[in-house]
């Protein structure tokens, strides 16, 4: 049985991922993923996710533009106390009262398959429903929207792009 990797300690989370963050579960007791609001995302780390999902490549500038006008970011970590890596990112726009619109949610290949999806959208859908946000929105590849929809998402009457949730 392979050794338990030692939880690092809060201190260290503090000062790598900021006051929002939490431990993600693994199935892998050698991978300690991290979900953070608080740490920047690094552009280059995101255009590389964006390639590894398949996505194609933005402006930097334009990307740059759009997580400073986002209403949420989050990121998915995989744990290293020198450079963590990222792993996974959501985004959301909208008031932060009513309405929100999630976007671009990726989940590195390597990374799939674990139920980190599902987590990355949890903690998304926490920090809305603290936020006060009752409606939300995504816009999904027609490949992934099943993903959303086994979730409890309601899909769009063509059943193609887009999904909803409602607070309950």
């Amino acid at each position: 049985m392979p050794d338990l990797v030692p939880n690092p300690s809060p201190d260290l989370l503090l000062s790598l991922y900021g006051q929002r963050h939490q431990l993600c579960p693994t199935p892998n007791p050698q991978l300690q993923l991290v979900l953070s609001f608080d740490r920047t995302i690094d552009l280059i780390e995101l255009e590389q996710l964006c390639d590894a999902v398949g996505w194609s490549r933005r402006p930097l500038r334009r990307v740059r533009k759009a997580l400073e006008n986002s209403l949420l970011c989050v990121g998915l970590w995989r744990h290293d106390g020198r450079l963590p890596r990222l792993v996974g990112f959501a985004r959301c726009t909208g008031d932060g009262v009513v309405d929100a619109t999630v976007w671009d949610v990726a989940v590195h290949p390597l990374y799939q398959g674990a139920g980190l999806g599902k987590a990355l959208m949890a903690f998304v859908i926490d920090e809305l429903e603290r936020m006060g946000v009752d409606r939300v929105s995504l816009f999904a590849d027609p490949h992934v929207v099943g993903f959303y929809e086994a979730q409890g998402w309601e899909l769009e009457p063509l059943r193609r792009r887009c999904a909803f949730w409602y607070a309950p």
